[in-house]
């Protein structure tokens, strides 16, 4: 899964602004993607939720784990982690 880091804490995004951006990006790089995963460290909230839960103590969080493990291509990283979002092309179902 290819990385892309979005840093502009000075904006003080908030999840729905960082969530629009990282949506226009995969659409920009993959075209017509779906959001398989995400993350909001300051919530401490994910989806699908629990994916963690089983990953206690595994060097990969289970966000990344479930997207990974069905066929995301980009893991769009906003402010250092603070939000993290993974998509995949939906390509191939059209």
């Amino acid at each position: 899964m290819r990385r892309l880091r979005l840093d502009a804490p000075e904006w003080g995004l908030d999840f729905a602004t960082a969530q629009r951006l990282a949506a226009a990006v995969a659409g920009v790089l993959l075209g017509e993607a779906t959001c398989l995963s995400w993350y909001d460290r300051e919530r401490d909230y994910e989806a699908p939720a629990g994916a963690t839960e089983c990953h206690d103590g595994c060097p990969v969080p289970g966000y990344i784990d479930y997207a990974a493990n069905r066929g995301a291509e980009l893991l769009v990283e906003v402010d250092g982690g603070r939000f993290v979002f993974c998509y995949r092309s939906i390509e191939e179902f059209l």
